[in-house]
């Protein structure tokens, strides 16, 4: 028997438990192991591990296409290797290694300096091929091969493909499931090992299916979406599990919004999000790499832990008030809540089209902001994009040329700058306590710098009208 919820707002509907049809008797396979229908995960880790059975709770190895750290955990990450391996030991594949410093970039911390330092060192010596550096801090235009923020980075340069395993020593690796690849977050230690091996081994999750349909109303982002998911199940709701993504609403998103979606699946205590690919994201990927790459897709009839139904048509513009990414409000249920500062960037909401977003309210309103509102694109490409292109539907004009004449803050050097707060001379941190409205992914005590701060969660939309009005609001009040 099927038993279903429905949430409060007639969202989202939840089967919890699908009683199996009856099926005949056979005899057993003389062949070998019976086939199972395969969700998309499991799929993608049956082509990585020589395991003849995958399936949720089995612990196995599996083969890494690709390993990405950064600034601050890489320098941890090799001197692990270089303790269990000998300080001779190669890594397993320098091809396969990508170096992207992001974090605590701009900033005169004398020990954030270092760590680049030291991931140049590293480098050198494995002969790494990705190593995307910054030498000159007083530019960042100076440094052709610095990138910006590593999600939004590996996507632009190819790294992000359909069917492989990435690994990346931060949390939201994650991002990256939106190309359809199995892509999570590990620790040091765990990476330093694949630096030596190549492989890891890894629990097979459960997988959540997420089925979003309807017409995207013209005040949602994907920002809201995955604030409506995280809000309905918590932040413990998803714990290393799957959370695969589907549906309509899915299918019509370009891969910087679906890139929100999977972003934040950690968030929810996801082990990894996922969308099938299709030909929105063949065309991504195609123009930035050539590759070769075998697409994975869920096996109809496969397992699900959970599914959940949503009509994005239902949804309204939402907040993650303070001080948990689940604490979801409408934005009209905090509208009386005054704002010190809005700050648009991070991997979640610092891409190409979240600015354009917030550029088109800007525009459309023709007002000015009322707080400071800081602007960091993710990554060197987003920030030629918001002066070298028109925003589609705004007279020609470009982003930039639209924030300035909103008066906000020119953009910044692209970085990770305030999102986990940094060294206090970091862009942007909140180094008093003050409320601010962010497109970054998390709202926890002293997130953004100051430990009293108080930080709303919001779509580019929601952030740019709250700007506008000095306080949390819906963005319907200037779309």
């Amino acid at each position: 028997m099927d038993r279903m919820a429905m949430s409060s707002r007639g969202a989202s509907c939840r089967v919890q438990a699908v009683a199996a049809p009856p099926t005949p008797s056979r005899s057993p396979s003389s062949t070998g192991s019976v086939k199972r229908a395969l969700t998309m995960t499991e799929k993608i880790f049956t082509r990585k591990s020589d395991s003849p059975v995958v399936a949720p709770g089995q612990n196995i190895w599996v083969n890494i296409d690709t390993l990405m750290t950064h600034d601050v955990c890489g320098p941890g990450t090799f001197g692990i290797f270089q303790k269990e391996f000998g300080e001779d030991a190669q890594v397993w594949d320098p091809e396969r290694v990508i170096l992207i410093p992001d974090h605590y970039i701009f900033t005169k911390d004398e020990r954030a300096n270092r760590n680049v330092d030291m991931l140049r060192d590293y480098a050198h010596k494995y002969k790494i091929k990705h190593f995307y550096d910054i030498s000159d801090l007083s530019d960042f235009r100076a440094n052709p091969d610095y990138k910006g923020v590593c999600h939004v980075a590996l996507a632009q340069e190819g790294h992000c493909r359909p069917g492989e395993v990435l690994l990346g020593t931060d949390s939201h690796t994650c991002n990256a499931g939106a190309f359809g690849q199995f892509a999570t977050g590990v620790g040091n230690t765990d990476a330093g090992f694949v630096l030596g091996t190549g492989k890891l081994l890894l629990k097979v999750p459960p997988t959540m299916k997420f089925v979003l349909d309807g017409e995207m109303p013209p005040y949602l982002l994907a920002k809201d979406l995955i604030l409506h998911i995280i809000g309905e199940i918590t932040v413990a709701g998803a714990t290393y599990r799957a959370m695969e993504f589907s549906g309509t609403a899915v299918e019509s998103m370009n891969m910087e919004e679906r890139m929100t979606i999977c972003n934040m699946v950690v968030e929810a205590g996801g082990k990894n999000g996922l969308i099938a690919p299709d030909q929105t994201t063949f065309d991504y990927v195609d123009s930035r790499t050539s590759v070769p790459y075998e697409p994975a897709y869920s096996d109809e009839g496969a397992s699900y832990f959970v599914e959940y139904k949503i009509d994005v048509t239902k949804i309204e513009p939402l907040v993650a008030a303070p001080h948990s990414p689940d604490n979801r409000k409408t934005a009209q249920e905090c509208s009386d809540v005054k704002i010190d500062r809005v700050y648009v960037g991070s991997c979640t909401g610092g891409k190409t089209e979240d600015f354009f977003a917030a550029a088109k309210l800007f525009h459309k309103s023709g007002e000015k902001v009322k707080v400071p509102t800081f602007l960091v694109p993710a990554t060197q490409k987003v920030w030629g994009d918001l002066y070298g292109m028109p925003v589609p539907g705004c007279d020609g004009k470009t982003a930039a040329e639209i924030f300035d004449a909103a008066g906000c803050t020119p953009p910044a050097s692209p970085s990770c700058a305030a999102c986990l707060g940094g060294p206090k001379d970091t862009f942007a941190r909140l180094n008093e306590p003050q409320i601010c409205v962010s497109t970054t992914n998390r709202n926890f005590p002293g997130r953004m710098g100051h430990k009293d701060g108080q930080v709303y969660l919001a779509s580019p939309y929601t952030a740019a009208a709250s700007a506008l009005a000095g306080r949390v609001c819906d963005p319907r009040d200037y779309l």
